[in-house]
């Protein structure tokens, strides 16, 4: 067992497993009487203090939230009793910024305890989550970050995200894949040496406060739909799923209590996890590249904690999980379709969390997606699927945007950690 500090400031175990709470508190259940009067920051301060209260003074834990939630995410009905909860009105337009932010003053908290040296943040990114972190981190003192991201797997406006010049941020690009990415990471996590001489973080779902502050949002969006619809009928949510960091979070939330009925998840032809639960069997693959980029992963980490949270009992998380996949094709026919009949715009990654909840959501149930980035970011695709331009960010992709690149090796990343801070 080791303290939250610990577990914050070395991202991965000793042994290269994943951190977990070692008890999940659960919320009492009148806290559910009068959730939907409550905002998100009302709600995360309450979650995180039953999660972190011990550890950091609560007045701390206050100052986080409120600066983490500078943005509403709403919840709007889709089509009728589907919603989306829209977690794209941060920063950056994409849901990561609130486990981004979050995680930011977390490291800025235990970091100012540290020996002097500067924390050194590394995150892999197939999408969204680099740009994310990029923001929550810059210029946060003593920290110094790296992306490391796969060769022609973020879209241009993407790499623009990543690109702030003179700062703590380092983007790097690898010849590889984003499991290749991931794997660099675990890698140097394991190496001993480097670890004594460096001081070594992740921004990365493996890291579990990357994970907790992403439960608030599915307290919120129970508490949103309880808002606007007052009947009992069961809910159940729908996640779009790559490295099963949101899942796993919508999983602790219902362990602390949240009446959710079940979840559904959403897989592009990255089907690892939708074949697990068609079959019993989790055989991880080489990433295939689809339209929703970030859910292109074939060996998702966060399986292993999905896995401990139901001592591996494959009929329980059966029970409580189903998945679908989606083609290419199939997603962009949901983005069109979902435009002209329902008046409503979503991106590559939250149309196939609404196509897996249409498709599970029985009689007499409600059901909310998360729709986890703005369709401007995939303004190709879903310009083609509709028709609509989006060119509301085009300015960030005007200039040529260049970064290091590195072979798809863990010394390849060490020798870039070693080097002085704006050298890579």
């Amino acid at each position: 067992m080791v303290s939250l500090g610990e577990a914050v400031m070395t991202g991965l175990a000793p042994d290269g497993g994943l951190f977990m709470p070692e008890h999940i508190p659960v919320i009492p259940r009148a806290f559910f009487n009068n959730i939907g009067e409550m905002n998100i920051r009302e709600i995360a301060y309450v979650v995180a203090d039953l999660m972190l209260g011990d550890d950091i003074d609560s007045s701390e834990i206050q100052r986080m939230v409120n600066e983490t939630f500078t943005f509403e995410v709403p919840l709007v009905e889709v089509h009728d009793s589907v919603y989306a909860l829209e977690l794209f009105h941060g920063p950056t337009h994409a849901f990561k910024d609130v486990g981004a932010r979050f995680l930011a003053r977390i490291i800025g908290h235990y970091g100012c305890m540290s020996d002097n040296r500067n924390v050194k943040v590394i995150v892999a990114t197939s999408g969204d989550s680099g740009a994310a972190v990029a923001n929550g981190f810059l210029d946060v003192p003593g920290v110094d970050v790296y992306i490391l991201y796969p060769q022609g797997c973020l879209t241009q406006l993407q790499r623009a995200g990543l690109s702030i010049s003179d700062s703590n941020i380092h983007p790097v690009e690898v010849l590889g894949t984003f499991d290749d990415c991931q794997r660099m990471v675990k890698e140097v996590f394991m190496d001993r040496d480097l670890c004594r001489e460096t001081l070594l973080t992740s921004a990365n779902s493996i890291n579990i406060c990357r994970l907790l502050p992403q439960m608030f949002y599915f307290f919120h969006g129970y508490a949103s739909l309880v808002h606007s619809d007052r009947s009992n009928r069961p809910v159940v949510m729908s996640v779009p799923c790559g490295n099963l960091g949101n899942l796993t979070a919508g999983l602790l939330a219902r362990k602390m209590g949240l009446p959710v009925d079940r979840f559904v998840i959403a897989n592009n032809r990255n089907d690892v996890t939708a074949e697990y639960l068609r079959t019993g069997l989790f055989k991880p693959t080489r990433a295939i590249r689809t339209v929703a980029c970030a859910m292109d992963v074939g060996n998702p980490s966060n399986m292993s904690r999905i896995l401990d949270l139901f001592k591996g009992d494959y009929s329980e998380i059966s029970g409580v999980l189903r998945g679908y996949s989606f083609s290419d094709m199939e997603i962009i026919n949901a983005i069109s379709e979902t435009h002209f009949s329902d008046r409503y715009l979503l991106d590559p990654h939250g149309a196939t969390a609404f196509m897996a909840l249409k498709k599970d959501l029985g009689e007499g149930e409600r059901g909310v997606f998360l729709a986890t980035a703005h369709p401007s970011k995939f303004s190709k695709v879903v310009t083609m699927a509709t028709g609509v331009k989006l060119d509301s960010m085009a300015n960030a992709t005007s200039v040529k945007i260049h970064h290091p690149r590195i072979s798809a090796s863990s010394d390849a990343l060490k020798k870039l950690l070693v080097s002085l801070p704006g050298q890579v």
